[in-house]
């Protein structure tokens, strides 16, 4: 398949729970353009981190049915959907599994697209994955962070 889109995710959190971020670079294939996102929470999981990056990315796409490569570190995500537990997950609401808010969230906008997955190696020198480590981080450390109000309420207690 010929992508038009390539989007690199990766997330990170300081402690699981812990302040946590996600980054995102989203390039045009056979093009220099190139997008970059990246989103500081108070208090999430490196899970939650991964899985939104790749949400955010695919929420951006502007062009609906764009083909879409992701390129993700995380075997969480990659596996999911790979290996299509996440529609099993579907056929029984989600019951007892983790961050289903964001694999409902994820599955509405997948739908959208033709979306394929590579799994890298993190931390292995591939650019695009290590510019999104860096942002994930960045992220994570700044001052105004957003709080994952599935995660918790605004008075910091876990949910």
């Amino acid at each position: 398949m010929n992508y038009e889109v390539h989007i690199y995710t990766d997330g990170a959190s300081k402690g699981n729970p812990g302040p946590a971020g996600y980054g995102v670079v989203m390039e045009m294939a056979g093009t220099l353009y190139k997008k970059e996102f990246y989103e500081g929470f108070r208090l999430s999981t490196n899970n939650r981190m991964e899985l939104l990056a790749v949400i955010v990315g695919l929420e951006k796409l502007k062009k609906l049915r764009t083909k879409v490569l992701i390129v993700s570190d995380s075997k969480y995500v990659v596996d999911s959907v790979e290996k299509r537990w996440v529609f099993q997950w579907e056929k029984i609401n989600f019951k007892s599994k983790k961050n289903s808010d964001l694999w409902m969230r994820f599955l509405k906008i997948y739908r959208q697209h033709q979306v394929d997955f590579q799994w890298v190696k993190g931390h292995s020198s591939h650019p695009q994955n290590e510019r999104c480590d860096a942002l994930a981080v960045m992220a994570s450390q700044q001052s105004n962070v957003s709080i994952d109000k599935f995660y918790e309420n605004e008075e910091g207690t876990l949910l």
